[in-house]
């Protein structure tokens, strides 16, 4: 009967909960997206039909530039889902979104040098320099584009799904939950190091030449990736925001502010925990699979534990909880990085933090969050 009780006023709690944190934010989110359409359709424009003497013209350094802070953005939102609307904080989810580069990477890689009699390339260049007399069974089949695109979700759910099978079984929670992930993070990364594993060791994969048949040097094949990854961001940030406007959405959030009252009610905890876990690791390995094509290079570097720790800075630069906020983090954060170390490479580590630590005391929902509290006092 008390559970009968309180659940009303639980409920109640989270969905207005679930109305305030979205709903304040209905305007903003409708000016990202218009930026997003923007950018799409602005930048083949500034780069294919601009005449490269014009101040106006996109180069191609500019182009992988914009790429490689989306992919970014994907990442960052898919932090938020979990740890602004769920409370889970991941230092880990540089592990999702590396494997999905590495599951490109190895298409990529799959697509130089030499034919062989049914068309496939032989031995990539790694595998020759480290004595490989035959292609690992793993790497079976990753000549196909959609192979390798199922391989993307697939090895990033799986890994999620696991690793979070246990820790939410075993319920691991707040600071524990934080230090295991980064251990996953860090075990995978000595992993990939080993030049036995068969992912090229520590120098991993680069010097890609083309992907289904588009050159990768060709401004055109950066423009059409680049618009690709923000139509990638787009869907990902609408389908987080479905989830969250959901049902399972105010659920979610009763987790994050009363887990155990919400287990008392009779909510799978653990199962709406695991799902968004692997559903945000999706994404994660998706930004991945983009990242790859548009910088050239995948190595065991992409795991350490310093990459995790740095987006959830994003995060909390941008706005925890507010999921477009966490995009803008990372894209400012990002800008700024690019920037400072070119102009003083000596000092952007402590500049890094010391933003994390006057965004923690100063700013604790964010540049998305104080825009939002100023619009509110007007």
């Amino acid at each position: 009967m008390s559970g009968e009780k309180q659940e009303p006023g639980l409920w109640k709690r989270t969905t207005l909960v679930a109305r305030g944190t979205t709903g304040q934010f209905d305007q903003g989110a409708r000016w990202f997206l218009i930026v997003l359409a923007t950018v799409a359709i602005a930048v083949p424009i500034l780069n294919q039909a601009v005449p490269a003497s014009s101040p106006l013209h996109l180069s191609a350094f500019g182009i992988t530039l914009l790429g490689k802070y989306m992919c970014y953005g994907m990442l960052a939102l898919a932090v938020d889902l979990i740890w602004g609307y769920c409370g889970i904080l991941s230092l880990g989810h540089a592990a999702f979104f590396s494997l999905g580069g590495y599951a490109m990477g190895m298409y990529l890689m799959r697509q130089i040098g030499r034919r062989g009699v049914y068309g496939d390339p032989i031995l990539p260049d790694f595998m020759v320099f480290l004595n490989y007399k035959a292609l690992p069974w793993f790497w079976h089949g990753f000549n196909h584009f959609a192979l390798a695109a199922v391989m993307v979700v697939v090895a990033s759910a799986l890994l999620a799904w696991v690793f979070g099978w246990f820790a939410f079984r075993s319920r691991v929670t707040g600071v524990y939950f934080s230090i295991i992930t980064q251990a996953l993070t860090y075990a995978l990364m000595l992993a990939f190091f080993r030049n036995d594993m068969g992912f090229g060791g520590n120098n991993g994969f680069t010097d890609f030449k083309d992907i289904l048949g588009f050159d990768l040097h060709s401004d055109l094949t950066h423009v059409v990736l680049l618009v690709a990854t923000t139509i990638a961001l787009a869907a990902s940030y609408l389908a987080c925001r479905a989830i969250v406007e959901s049902r399972a959405g105010r659920v979610v959030l009763a987790i994050r502010d009363a887990e155990s009252r919400a287990r008392f009610l009779g909510y799978p905890v653990e199962t709406f925990k695991l799902w968004l876990f692997v559903f945000s690791g999706i994404i994660a390995g998706i930004a991945g699979a983009l990242y790859v094509p548009q910088i050239g290079i995948i190595n065991p570097s992409e795991f350490a534990p310093i990459n995790s720790i740095e987006v959830v800075i994003w995060v909390a630069v941008g706005g925890r909880g507010t999921l477009y906020g966490a995009i803008v983090g990372a894209i400012l954060v990002n800008y700024a990085k690019t920037y400072f170390t070119g102009a003083f490479p000596e000092i952007w580590l402590y500049a890094l933090g010391a933003l994390f630590v006057l965004v923690t005391l100063f700013l604790p929902r964010g540049i998305i969050g104080l825009v939002q509290s100023r619009g509110r006092e007007k």
